[in-house]
This record gives C-alpha cells, sequence and structure tokens, in this order.
C-alpha cells in the first residue's frame, strides 16, 4: 500500500463528517489560502477538498523547486508540506521559507512517512510550525490546520500588541521603557534578551523553535545561528533565575526549542 492510499484508507470513516469539521473551523478562517506541496496527486485532490470544504483558498504545488519561487512571490496563511517531495525536499524547503520568501512568519504544517522522534524534532528545527505523521485522519488534518492558524493569530495580536506591558509569573515588562522587573527587582537587558524574553513571557507554556526564535528576534541580523539562540537564552537565565541549572521560568523544549512556564 503506498503512501496516498494509506492515507486515503484513514478517510472515509470520517466523509460523512465533512461539513461538521467544516463548521467547526470555518468562521476562524475567513477564506485564507494554503499552499499544499506534496507529489502524490490523490493526497492533494483529497486535502483539497477537505480544506476548501473548511473554507481555505487552495494552491497546489508537487515538487520543491517551484513550491519555492511561489512561496517567494506570494504571501500565504498557512503552508502544508510534504517531506519528502522531488526538487527541493521539505526539510531544504522549509528552511529556505522560513530565511529566503514572502513567509518567513506563516505557519508551516509538514507531512511525512516517517514518525520516528528524531524525524520530528528534524522537521521543528527547520522551522516547521506542527508536524503529522501519515496515515492521518482528515478530520486530525483540518483540526491541527485550525489550531496552528490560531495560534498563530495570537502571536500576531501580541506583535501588534508590542507597547503592552506584560505580567507573567515572577516577571513584568514594560516594552516602552525597555525595563524588565523580576521579582520585584529591576533586570539589566540587552536589545536581543529583552526582545527574547518579552516574547516567551508574552505566550506562556508556548514552545518556540529556535528557528522560530530567530526569525522573529534576529529579523535584521544574517550572521547568527541557532547556537545564538542558546547562548542569549544561557545569559538571560543567569539574570532571571534563582538557579540556571534548574530554570523555573525560561524553560527547555528538549530537541525543539524554549518556553516560558505556564501560567498557574
Amino acid at each position: 500500500m503506498n503512501v496516498a492510499t494509506s492515507v486515503l484508507s484513514r478517510v472515509h470513516p470520517v466523509l460523512d463528517r465533512r461539513q461538521h469539521s467544516a463548521a467547526a473551523i470555518s468562521t476562524k478562517t475567513a477564506r485564507r489560502r494554503i499552499l499544499l506541496v506534496d507529489d502524490e496527486a490523490p493526497v492533494r485532490e483529497l486535502l483539497r477538498l477537505h480544506l476548501s470544504l473548511a473554507g481555505f483558498d487552495i494552491d497546489e504545488v508537487a515538487e520543491g523547486t517551484t513550491a519555492l519561487e511561489r512561496a517567494r512571490a506570494e504571501r500565504f496563511d498557512l503552508i502544508v508540506l510534504d517531506v519528502m517531495v522531488p526538487g527541493l525536499d521539505g526539510l531544504t524547503l522549509c528552511r529556505a521559507i522560513r530565511t529566503q520568501s514572502a513567509n518567513t512568519a506563516s505557519a508551516v504544517l509538514m507531512l511525512t512517512a516517517r514518525g520516528s522522534e528524531s524525524d520530528k524534532v528534524l522537521g521543528l528545527e527547520s522551522g516547521a510550525d506542527d508536524y503529522l505523521t501519515k496515515p492521518f485522519s482528515i478530520r486530525e488534518m483540518v483540526a491541527r490546520v485550525g489550531a496552528i492558524l490560531r495560534r498563530n493569530d495570537r502571536i500576531d495580536a501580541a506583535g501588534a500588541g508590542a507597547l503592552r506591558h506584560v505580567r507573567s509569573r515572577d516577571v513584568t515588562l514594560d516594552p516602552e521603557r525597555r525595563e524588565a522587573m523580576v521579582r520585584g527587582r529591576g533586570v539589566e537587558l540587552t536589545k536581543q534578551e529583552f526582545d527574547l524574553l518579552y516574547l516567551l513571557a508574552s505566550r506562556p507554556g508556548i514552545v518556540f523553535s529556535r528557528s522560530a526564535l530567530l526569525t522573529r528576534i534576529w529579523t535584521d541580523e544574517t550572521f547568527v545561528t541557532e547556537r545564538t539562540v542558546d547562548t542569549v537564552v544561557s545569559r538571560l537565565r543567569r539574570k532571571v533565575e534563582h538557579d540556571v541549572q534548574r530554570p523555573e521560568l525560561i524553560l527547555t523544549a528538549w530537541g525543539v526549542g524554549y518556553k516560558f512556564v505556564d501560567v498557574e
């Protein structure tokens, strides 16, 4: 059984519920655009049908090089990207989209037939927001799409309200004055340290990959790597944590990136 057939085999039990799945997120999508990158025509047809029913406009591409050209030229709300596509493979394409296109901040959902933890980590570190292993049900697919876009909407709203104070756990941040208070005391932070802490603290519990942090914090700097993120996090922890060996505020999501502790 090939991958396309295996995906289809999981879909039939939910075909009669497609209108329910569509209704669940149709009010949130407002005809947003999705770029679908998959070399298997049956999979593209199936996803186009159900995502269209859910209120999305779908553009299809069958190989990586053309997909990158489209991503450089046009803005999409979400890119659904199969790892094993001809031309540029999905991982390389995802990295290129994050650094060389009009979609550096757009949501990316990666599809793959490989489901090991290392494959998932590699996909997330390449810049994907989420990872779905084939075979999958269409109901899960549509739900994941809705969840990713809602999360990105919240992040965008936080960015649009960047002049708002942030109070989370023991941290208070004033972005106008660029002042940070931690457990009632002022802390001197560099620009990158403040921006990084602000992004994490404004979205407690949300995991950001190193690639995502690079995209959002170091937007105008070319010669930075994911190791830069680790270095700044280490410096920041020395300033805001009681014990850098057992951090309580800035937590590591092993193999992926970092998050601010959940609000209790």
